[in-house]
């Protein structure tokens, strides 16, 4: 069995340590997904930070065992194909993503009803909220945006995969189960709205992934096969070091071997540098050491 990637480990650790720290809160008075979960723009307890925190909130049991799950089977899988760096940084761009998007959503929903010419909103049972109580209600919480982003990513790196997803009896292409998954969002935003899932949010996290995807592809990451700073400087020297001609200090053999020997030494000693410069980095290096790396 393959060891769990360090990026998708410490996400399901954090999520759940979040999950935790929430309910003991909340037994302390402290409702932990009203200050990190992602308020409406235009509602008093709105915060710019609430964008990062609200992926590590959930609403419940239930709701954070299916993305870590979907986390876990997936993004192990993403990550180890994009490389540790590269997914977290996916990941941290699908949620903001899909919380930019539902913030837009939200946007054109209060637009639409008209909300800002009304002082108070009746919530039923007799209950008139004033309509700044009525906007914090407005909360986001949740990894989904990012889980779908990473539901996607998978559907497009291996699109032919079959997938056994129940109920369904037979096997489906990883291509037509994301197609499928992104559809019934797309429905459920418009048809669903009372059901209090962040549908555009998902689809947010779906299209910046492809979005991402799509630039990546077409500018491959180069890290792997460009040189990092300390090797790009031992080539160079190396290459400043290469005789352009045949060198005999005072016509003599004698001294050939000496100025043979020296440069050696030289080189030793670069190359010793150069070694310490990969390890501990420029600053850590003597003052010596500069000077001779300079030299």
């Amino acid at each position: 069995m393959n060891k769990m990637p360090p990026v998708t480990k410490n996400l399901l650790i954090i999520n759940f340590l979040m999950f935790f720290g929430a309910f003991v809160a909340k037994r302390y008075g402290i409702d932990l997904d009203d200050v990190l979960g992602l308020h409406f723009f235009l509602a008093s307890h709105f915060r710019l930070h609430q964008f990062f925190t609200y992926m590590f909130m959930h609403a419940g049991v239930e709701h954070i065992l299916l993305n870590m799950f979907a986390l876990w089977m997936f993004g192990r899988i993403i990550e180890q194909v994009m490389g540790s760096k590269r997914f977290l940084t996916y990941y941290i761009i699908c949620g903001l993503g899909a919380g930019l998007t539902q913030e837009c959503a939200q946007y054109v929903n209060y637009l639409v009803e008209g909300l800002g010419a009304y002082e108070g909103v009746n919530v039923g049972g007799g209950t008139i909220l004033s309509m700044s109580e009525y906007l914090n209600l407005w909360n986001t919480v949740g990894a989904s945006g990012a889980i779908y982003g990473i539901l996607l990513a998978f559907g497009m790196t291996f699109p032919e995969e079959k997938m056994f997803i129940i109920p369904v009896p037979v096997p489906i292409k990883a291509k037509w189960f994301v197609l499928g998954y992104a559809v019934i969002e797309l429905l459920s935003a418009f048809s669903n709205k009372g059901d209090h899932v962040a549908h555009m949010a998902h689809l947010g996290g779906m299209l910046f992934g492809f979005a991402m995807i799509m630039y990546w592809r077409r500018r491959p990451m180069i890290s792997s096969s460009r040189p990092s700073l300390w090797q790009r400087i031992k080539t160079w020297w190396q290459e400043r070091q290469k005789p352009k001609m045949d060198i005999h200090i005072g016509g003599k053999h004698g001294d050939d071997l000496n100025w043979n020997y020296e440069k050696q030494q030289r080189q030793a000693e670069v190359d010793r540098i150069l070694d310490k410069l990969k390890k501990v980095g420029y600053e850590n290096l003597t003052e010596e050491e500069k000077k001779k790396l300079f030299k």
